[in-house]
């Protein structure tokens, strides 16, 4: 029985970078052997162990097989007999299938070490092929490192496209991966990636047909500039230019949660207003702050705002978005007395608090 250290630790490691987990892989034994030693099998499709103190996960050396179409398709073989090279081989790329042994030995039969040091993804099998995710995590890694994608392994992953085994990609998986890829430090690459192998024409058709106006170039700008921002950010950045319908459609097909959904129909919809509210009145701006939802959900002005601003920047335009501007209309429009008013004007209430609000907004811009 030996056990190795694996994967994304052994990879951070020779790049230098912290890696917050680590993966092991043990070699010559059975289910028997790990529980008699005091894990804890966690594994539900194939044999996986939680160490009984550190609480780090260890799974047996497996190989695998492809018996359907898509991510789920395989039948796992996990057994002593299985070596370690085995188990490397049907990872997905070669600097993701290093390990290191107790001792400190690196095993790297595929050349993973060389790869990080030249910057490449390349694919450590051509079992890559038999998992559409993998195109996904390609993508995401480049963004992540900045690395190039391998000659071969595009085309690898064209021929998955060409295949139509990506179709088989279930859209939870979709938007994980590109939810992910956005949060690394170069997301217009995992843009990129996805593009030149045709695998976001069929992922995310909506905005593939967005990059192809310019060739991806202000999309790649646009998620640049977003990267001082969170996540609903970033994706507003990444579906602004659609439609606001074709937003909606969009993340619907892909699930993308409620929050981020909402931030970007209403960047879809309000992009235009908030860019250009230096020349909006007091009617104007109250309109914008009630579409907005500005009163009850303030930080989704906020979020707006920056958006806007990533947009503009990427675009290279001189001007701002006018925070200060909304901002100020916001708080004067909420420093009314609504209770007052709705006892004055019992039968219009809400017409009374919306001239109250404007006429302040407009008392505020006089005076600014």
């Amino acid at each position: 029985m030996k056990i190795y250290a694996v994967g994304g630790c052994v990879r951070d490691e020779l790049l230098g970078l912290p890696s917050a987990d680590r993966d092991w892989v043990v070699v010559g034994a059975d289910p028997a052997q790990m529980v008699a030693l005091g894990y804890r099998a966690v594994g539900a499709d194939f044999p996986v162990f939680l160490h009984p103190e550190t609480h780090e996960e260890y799974a047996l050396a497996r190989t695998e097989r492809k018996t359907a179409p898509g991510y789920k398709g395989f039948r796992f073989h996990a057994s002593p007999d299985v070596s370690l090279e085995e188990d490397l081989r049907r990872r997905d790329l070669t600097i993701n299938a290093i390990a290191r042994d107790e001792d400190g030995t690196l095993v790297d039969p595929f050349g993973g070490a060389e790869d990080l040091r030249r910057g490449i993804l390349r694919h450590a099998g051509e079992a890559f092929a038999e998992d559409p995710v993998r195109i996904l995590r390609v993508a995401r890694f480049a963004a992540r490192f900045g690395f190039a994608v391998a000659a071969e392994t595009m085309e690898l992953m064209r021929g998955m496209v060409r295949s139509g085994e990506v179709d088989h990609l279930v859209p939870e998986r979709v938007w994980q991966e590109i939810a992910r890829g956005l949060q690394e430090p170069q997301p217009g690459r995992m843009i990129a990636v996805l593009r030149e192998c045709g695998a976001l024409a069929r992922t995310l058709p909506e905005v593939d047909a967005l990059a192809e106006r310019d060739d991806g170039a202000l999309l790649a700008a646009r998620l640049g500039a977003s990267l001082a921002y969170g996540l609903p950010v970033r994706f507003a950045c990444l579906t602004i230019g659609l439609p606001p319908e074709a937003v909606a459609a969009l993340c619907e097909r892909i699930g993308a949660p409620g929050d981020l959904r909402d931030l970007a129909v209403l960047a879809a919809r309000e992009r235009a207003a908030v860019e250009g509210a230096a020349a909006l009145g007091a009617q104007a701006l109250l309109a914008l702050l009630e579409r907005t939802d500005a009163f009850r959900r303030p930080e989704r002005l906020e979020r707006l705002m920056d958006v806007c601003e990533a947009d503009l920047r990427s675009r290279g335009l001189a001007r701002k978005v006018p925070r200060d501007r909304l901002v100020a209309a916001r708080e004067a429009a909420r420093g009314i007395d609504a209770a007052a008013i709705a006892r004055a004007h019992p039968q219009s209430v809400p017409a009374a608090i919306h001239d109250a609000r404007a006429a302040r907004i407009a008392e505020s811009l006089a005076g600014g």
